[in-house]
């Protein structure tokens, strides 16, 4: 049996629904077809302020390539503006 993977949304969304309902946790994991203990260790990760919640199964190389695009987007950005500043001051100073 292979094991099921959540999204941190999904997470996040059953521990919303369990702490705001007057349903006990057990009737809400049963309702969401998860074990109990589960939705507890979600509720005590979600709310531990130390660690992040839901770290999910990324490696550090996802994030270092998340980094190195957003880094390559700001350069762009920077280097379309470069190109575009000599015509616009030559247009000031006529």
């Amino acid at each position: 049996m292979q094991r099921r993977r959540f999204t941190p949304e999904y997470k996040q969304e059953a521990v919303q629904l369990a702490q705001q309902s007057d349903i006990p946790i057990s009737q809400v994991a049963k309702n969401l077809g998860i074990n109990d203990n589960v939705l507890r260790r979600w509720i005590k990760e979600f709310t531990d302020q130390a660690k992040k919640p839901f770290t999910g199964h990324g490696s550090p190389r996802d994030e270092e390539m998340a980094g190195l695009k957003k880094e390559l987007l700001q350069v762009k950005k920077e280097r379309d503006f470069l190109k575009e500043a000599p015509a616009y001051f030559a247009r000031e100073s006529k």
